[in-house]
């Protein structure tokens, strides 16, 4: 926190506190929550048993040099907190890592971030929870209400899923004839993202939903490139040109193989350039890729996989492979991003407010926020050499809790460590 982002605390504190007593600073409260999810404790109850421990309390205090409230205090806040604040605060994180150039050697082409879009599932209800729940019904009748969020995550080749902007998939509190959407949602989030980084050199990821002209319309204003997941009989008109273009470009091809154990892996590359559809020119790339496994006893065993895709990058033999293994990365917004957050101690899913969609939001703010600074500390070549043998992500996470709640933290040291310079290498 002190490497990456040395003003976050005078960040906090500059937040407009619209109180006008409190107990504890509004600094102190945002930390905390921050601190819930730093820690991956999966409830606020969670994390309140920690705070009654003693020495954890006192730890605690040392480390952020800020007093630990309690959570139903941070909640209290949370309900009120305008939702941009937070956000605001992330934007203020992503601009020092961008001005550090700490991501910059993870660009495409030494030139474009790569930056995944995808909606995801928040919380589910069996009841309404607020007047913007989306809802459905099941064949059987039953109406469930849900919220979702559409989210740009800035990711790498090396593991990276940072939020870089958030839209709530939510329906208005006017009437309206039909439900928000995701691609509604991206129109906003296009938006929030050219405003937030209107230079940003940026490489969108996108899966089988995003082909369509609106999308294409989108990133040609904002000049951004794209690589989107193009799905059989997705616009017709194109698949119709692709199999009419196919047999007449033999040269649009190459392969390679890669041996690994007992597995050998052959891949095979074809691709066509400047498809017109509704006057955007258009590249369609495809690698299917055959895994062979060397079984003794039953022979050979395979397994094919087919990705194809569409691009407004022109594609050649020298950067064909390079393209597609790009458009394949996509997957990290699901796994570094929602999986992580779901299942890797975050808890995503679980009902942090049960009463307030404002609170909500907040809570799923601070969330973004710690995760960003856990994954700098977990890719880190410091981290990762802790990692020795069977020893696993959350058995460290339960080291570093374990001394908090039993070790004691040394202020001068502390105060050292916060101000002495250090280098932090990410792994390749």
């Amino acid at each position: 926190m002190h490497h990456f982002f040395p003003d976050l605390f005078i960040w906090l504190r500059e937040i407009e506190d619209f109180r006008r007593k409190s107990e504890y600073e509004l600094a102190e409260l945002i930390t905390a929550c921050i601190a819930m999810y730093l820690f991956k404790n999966d409830s606020r109850n969670a994390f309140n048993n920690l705070r009654k421990e003693a020495k954890f309390k006192i730890n605690y205090e040392r480390l952020f040099n800020l007093k630990l409230p309690h959570p139903d205090t941070v909640e209290n806040i949370l309900r009120r907190l305008p939702n941009d604040v937070l956000e605001q605060l992330k934007d203020k994180m992503i601009a020092a890592l961008l001005d550090k150039k700490s991501l910059h050697k993870y660009r495409y082409q030494g030139q474009w971030f790569t930056v995944a879009i995808d909606g995801t599932g928040v919380v589910s209800f069996d009841e309404k929870h607020c007047e913007q729940c989306l809802h459905s019904t099941s064949k059987k009748g039953k109406t469930s209400y849900f919220h979702t969020v559409l989210e740009a995550k800035l990711v790498t080749s090396n593991g990276f899923a940072i939020s870089l902007a958030t839209e709530w998939i939510e329906n208005p509190l006017t009437e309206y004839d039909k439900q928000d959407c995701e691609r509604k949602a991206f129109t906003r989030l296009s938006d929030k993202i050219k405003e937030k980084y209107p230079r940003l050199p940026i490489c969108l990821l996108a899966d089988g939903l995003y082909p369509y002209q609106g999308f294409f319309e989108t990133c040609d204003i904002n000049n951004w490139v794209f690589i989107a997941t193009f799905k059989d009989g997705l616009l017709p008109s194109v698949w119709k040109k692709i199999e009419e273009l196919l047999p007449l470009l033999p040269d649009n091809q190459i392969g390679e193989k890669i041996r690994q154990g007992k597995h050998q892996t052959n891949r095979h590359y074809r691709w066509i350039n400047n498809i017109d559809y509704s006057g955007y020119k258009l590249n369609w790339i495809e690698c299917v890729e055959i895994i062979e496994t060397n079984a003794d006893e039953v022979g050979n065993k395979f397994k094919q996989t087919r990705f194809s895709q569409i691009t407004n990058i022109i594609p050649c033999n020298e950067t064909i492979i390079d393209l597609i293994t790009t458009g394949r990365m996509r997957w990290k917004i699901e796994n570094e991003g929602f999986n992580q957050q779901k299942n890797g101690g975050y808890k995503m899913q679980h009902k942090f407010a049960r009463k307030s969609y404002r609170a909500m939001k907040n809570y799923y703010q601070c969330l973004q926020i710690a995760n960003m600074i856990n994954q700098l500390m977990i890719l880190s070549t410091e981290f990762q050499s802790q990692l020795k043998s069977k020893t696993s992500i959350k058995h460290l996470w339960w080291c570093m809790k374990g001394e908090l709640i039993w070790g004691e933290i040394d202020q001068f040291i502390n105060s050292v460590v916060k101000i002495c310079k250090t280098q932090v290498r990410f792994i390749s």
